[in-house]
């Protein structure tokens, strides 16, 4: 199994994986460790890719992270990594069996609390969705199985801005309502795993799945719990810092669920206690 932009979902999925799986991993630097024969290499590069699919994986997940928020980050990232591969997909003797590609729930447009699910249409308006929805077409053309995982917003031990906003007194708004989806970084990791193995026991894998927690939830009511288990006083929040890029929908994952996936994290309170209790919040 070659793991494309080998960072923390990587070593997550990795650490779930049961016996039977030899796993590379690829980053654009080097890194050492000892669990994992590490390359270093950028698969937007054509020869690159080429290279690294003629040795025969039979799984490819690739988990990329931009190296600057921008339109040319992404770009960088996601259409020319996807357009490199899909090239040497096309090209290889040695085809995988199944690519993974993570992509972002941010290719949705809807901004009025709407459900959105697999099916839903696409019309992102921000750099970030463009660049992922191109990317995702550019793998939907090759001939190779692969599925697209559109995760919500990843949360987790070292992914911790909404807990510092809470910290920093940052609330927002309670009307109108802003939804926000959520899914823990060990359910992202999760899924993978779940896809993977579902797709070694020859059943048939949707094209596209949206990985989100069972809750969609306002954005004010997961602030003012994190408040709570904090300790914080009631007053703590105030409630006029800007939500960013956000828009308001509410995401769907029972296709996720119908393939028989089990959340460890069904719902935020559940994951975000476990960050808690890995960091020091009473400060």
């Amino acid at each position: 199994m070659l793991l494309v932009g080998y960072g923390d979902i990587a070593r997550r999925l990795q650490d779930q994986l049961g016996d039977g799986y030899g796993c590379v991993g690829l980053r654009r630097l080097s890194v050492a460790d000892a669990v994992i024969d590490m390359r270093a290499g950028d698969i937007g590069e054509p020869e690159t890719a080429s290279r690294l699919l003629a040795e025969g994986f039979d799984v490819v997940v690739v988990t990329l992270t931009p190296d600057e928020i921008s339109q040319e980050g992404y770009e960088k990232a996601y259409v020319r990594t996807a357009s490199s591969l899909s090239r040497a997909l096309t090209e290889t003797e040695h085809r995988p069996r199944l690519v993974l590609w993570i992509s972002s729930t941010s290719v949705y447009n809807q901004q009025d609390a709407e459900w959105v699910d697999e099916t839903s249409s696409t019309n992102p308006s921000g750099f970030a969705g463009k660049a992922l929805l191109q990317a995702e077409q550019l793998l939907a053309a090759t001939e190779v199985d692969t599925v697209v995982v559109r995760c919500s917003g990843i949360y987790g031990p070292g992914r911790q801005r909404l807990i510092q906003q809470v910290r920093d007194g940052k609330g927002c708004a309670k009307q109108p309502v802003l939804f926000t989806n959520r899914i823990h970084a060990d359910d992202v990791a999760g899924v993978l795993v779940h896809l993977v193995e579902r797709h070694k026991q020859g059943e048939t894998l949707q094209d596209c799945y949206l990985a989100s927690d069972c809750e969609p939830v306002p954005l004010w009511d997961v602030k003012q719990w994190l408040a709570q288990q904090m300790g914080l006083p009631e007053d703590h929040l105030a409630g006029d810092y800007p939500a960013g890029r956000r828009g308001s929908k509410r995401c769907s994952n029972k296709r996720l669920l119908d393939s028989g996936y089990q959340f460890k994290y069904p719902t935020f309170r559940e994951g975000y206690v476990d960050v808690l209790s890995r960091c020091d919040n009473k400060k």
